[in-house]
Order: structure tokens, then C-alpha cells, then sequence
């Protein structure tokens, strides 16, 4: 191995991780702009306690439950925990492609973000101590354990599973979480009554489109790095699939809202950007950019249906987290078997087979835990904790200083 090229496959891989922690901060400002002002506080919290948790969590056994080195073709195993960088020189690791230090830095920074996917779902009323558990067993156990299945050489890859970025190890997990979550939480009040739904606007759309665009930037580091080279052909070729589908999710989710609500929702639209960022993810680097925008185009299209779809069910999610991530991640898991160049039925069944394994899995994993939680600690605040908005009930404190904020905050105080 050239020691130029393994400095350059290192150094994009490095880049590509400043990406994709950039993208906590495109969730979080997403998340912050689509919920009610009184709730700020406790949403950026979460964002910036899920990195924490997903980093630390990840060093002691999450890198080491996902890539055990020592079970190809198994369902489960474990090389210790904590960081032991091999003897060998640095360049013999990966084929002299990245080191082992920028190997678990780029892979930990994909583990926090299945997390974040569920705080966005139940926000707005659920306990912040239970949450910050749910979130560590979910970071640290579930989605080590399903990724090993695919990255780390388990019976997934063997069958011939293919998800080259994460449209289901690490979107659809996230999603699986957030249904499992939602379904055991219950709507916010007020959110479904006798009369119909009634819609909970977020306080900041700005904030909301700011988040998606870092998103969108962030992406370039989330599938372009997953090359984990720094080819150039491959890694351009990923720019663009990328791209393409995101703009062709917010062109899919404009047709079908406008058809649907016969508005120009926004908030549809930047979901639709994401739908179509999560739909490509399984396939990036197999698809021709005509593929591409098919696939993207698909999954924007599915945004609004699959919201008022889980609506008609009484499911709340505050920022449609389950339809970008699940719906959309299932899609363009399924969509590697349809398209690019591993389309075919024999693939087709292999993409069914790993999402129906992994969805089960994480779905049972994650309400198992929520239900523990229910009945011990609890994990719904109290009514009047949710009127007065959990920045005052959990943090005593609140986002914006105005007049409103600061009489709520003085009459908690005495």
C-alpha cells in the first residue's frame, strides 16, 4: 500500500466523520424548529446528551459488539470491551485504507444517530430520565448487535444483505425504536380528539429548514464515507446519487402534499429531502444518478401518505421521524434488490429477509425496554408538566428569554 494513499484514504474518512457529527446538530436545530417553543431546551438536551451517551457507550462495548473480528456468519459476538489498537503498524490495518483510531471514531458517530431519531418522535412528553436510559441500551446493545449482522460479517453479510450506508442498520433501526417508543408513550394532549386531529405547529420552521440543509451537508460525510476510501470515482459517484435524491424527495413530497392537503407544506417538503437521503442510503454507490432519482423521487412521494397514516393510527411523532427513517429506510433498503446493479429477485429477497429480521429484533428490543421503564420509573410526564412545557418542569430554565417564558418561568419559581 502506497503510504500517499493511505494518508488520503485516511484524511477523507476523517473529514467524512466531522460530517456526520455535524449532523447531530442539523437533528437537533430539525427537532428544535418542529416542536413548540416550551419544549426547546429539553430537545437540544437530549441531542446533546445522545452524542455523549453513543460515544462513550460505544467505546466501552459498542465497537466491539459490532465488529468482533471472530464470528463471520454468526448472530452475535464480542471482542472485549474498550479501544486496544492492534501491534501491527498502522498501515496494515483495513488494507491500509484508514487507521483503527478513525475506524471507531467514524463508526461511533453513526451509532448516536439511531438515537437521535427517537428523541424527535417523543418529544414533548416523555420523562428525560427515561429517555437518556432507553437511549443507552438502545445505543450501546441494540444497534451494535443488528450492525455486526451486516458490518461486522455476521449471518446478514453471509446471506448476501446489502445496506451500504445504513437505510436500515442505522435509519430503520432508529425508526423501529421510535414506533416501539410512541406506542407505549401515547399522543401529546390535545393531539387526537373527538373532533379530529387537531395539528401542533412547531415554533420555528426557519430553525427546521436551517436543520435540514446540515443534514444534507452532513450526508456527503454519512454515504461518502462509507466508501471508506478515498476513491475517486466511487466517492463522487456518491455525491451524486446523494444529491439527487434529496432533490428529487422534496420535488415527490411537493407533488403528493400539495395533492393531499392542497398547500405548500414546508414541513413536508424538508421530510421529503430526508426521505429521500434516508431512501438512497442502502444503495448510494449502485445506482446510476437516473436510479437515483427514481428512488428519491419514491420516497418523498411516500412522506406525506405515511404521515397521515400514522396519524389515522393515533400516532404522534412531532417531527415524522418514523416515516422519514422507517417507512423510507425500509424503502430504500428494498429498492437495492429493484435497482442499480444488484437488482434481481434472488437480492430483492435477501434485502426482505434483512429488514424483516432487523425490524423484529429492534422493535422487540426497544419496547421491551420501553415497557420495563412504563412500569417502573415511568415514562410519561404529568399533564401539567406537559401544559407548562418541559424546558420550566425539567430544566428550570427556558430558550427565549420574552415575556412569556420568563412570567412561567418566575411563577414555577415561587
Amino acid at each position: 500500500m502506497n503510504e500517499a494513499l493511505f494518508t488520503a484514504n485516511n484524511l477523507w474518512l476523517l473529514v467524512a466523520t466531522v460530517f456526520v457529527f455535524l449532523m447531530h446538530l442539523g437533528f437537533a436545530t430539525l427537532e428544535a424548529g418542529l416542536i413548540r417553543k416550551k419544549n426547546t431546551v429539553n430537545i437540544l438536551f437530549k441531542n446533546v446528551m445522545i452524542v455523549s451517551i453513543g460515544l462513550l457507550t460505544y467505546y466501552i462495548v459498542g465497537f466491539n459488539l459490532m465488529y468482533p473480528g471472530m464470528n463471520e456468519g454468526g448472530f452475535f459476538g464480542f471482542a472485549g470491551f474498550g479501544l486496544a489498537a492492534p501491534d501491527a503498524p498502522a498501515i496494515e490495518y483495513a488494507d491500509g485504507a484508514y487507521t483503527y483510531w478513525t475506524d471507531f471514531i467514524f463508526q461511533a458517530m453513526f451509532a448516536a444517530t439511531c438515537c437521535t431519531i427517537v428523541s424527535g418522535a417523543v418529544a414533548e412528553r416523555i420523562k428525560l430520565g427515561a429517555f437518556l436510559i432507553f437511549a443507552t441500551l438502545f445505543v450501546s446493545i441494540s444497534y451494535p448487535i443488528t450492525g455486526m449482522w451486516k458490518w461486522g460479517a455476521g449471518w446478514l453479510d453471509a446471506l448476501g444483505f446489502y445496506d451500504f450506508a445504513g437505510s436500515t442498520l442505522v435509519h430503520a433501526v432508529g425508526g423501529w425504536g421510535a414506533l416501539a417508543a410512541i406506542i407505549l408513550l401515547g399522543a401529546r394532549s390535545g393531539k387526537y380528539t373527538e373532533k379530529g386531529i387537531r395539528p401542533i405547529p412547531g415554533h420555528s420552521m426557519p430553525l427546521a429548514a436551517v436543520g435540514v440543509f446540515l443534514l444534507w451537508f452532513g450526508w456527503f460525510g454519512f454515504n461518502g464515507g462509507s466508501v471508506l476510501s478515498a476513491n475517486p470515482m466511487s466517492v463522487s459517484l456518491v455525491f451524486v446519487t446523494t444529491s439527487l435524491a434529496a432533490a428529487a424527495g422534496a420535488m415527490g413530497a411537493f407533488i403528493a402534499s400539495y395533492f393531499l392537503f392542497k398547500t405548500h407544506d414546508l414541513s413536508m417538503v424538508l421530510n421529503g429531502i430526508l426521505g429521500g437521503l434516508v431512501g438512497i442510503t442502502a444503495g448510494a454507490d449502485l445506482m446510476s444518478p437516473g436510479e437515483a432519482i427514481i428512488i428519491g423521487g419514491i420516497a418523498g412521494v411516500i412522506i406525506p401518505f405515511s404521515v397521515v397514516f400514522f396519524d389515522k393510527l393515533e400516532l404522534d411523532d412531532p417531527v415524522g421521524a418514523t416515516s422519514v427513517h422507517l417507512v423510507c429506510g425500509i424503502w430504500g433498503t428494498l429498492a437495492v434488490g429493484i435497482f442499480g446493479s444488484m437488482a434481481g429477485m434472488e437480492q430483492f429477497v435477501n434485502q426482505l429477509i434483512g429488514t424483516a429480521a432487523i425490524g423484529t429484533f429492534t422493535f422487540a428490543f426497544a419496547f421491551g425496554v420501553m415497557f420495563l421503564l412504563k412500569k417502573t420509573i415511568g415514562i410519561r410526564i404529568s399533564k401539567e408538566e406537559e401544559l407548562k412545557g418541559l424546558d420550566i418542569a425539567e430544566h428550570d430554565m427556558a430558550a427565549y428569554q420574552d415575556i412569556e417564558n420568563v412570567q412561567s418561568y418566575e411563577l414555577s419559581v415561587k
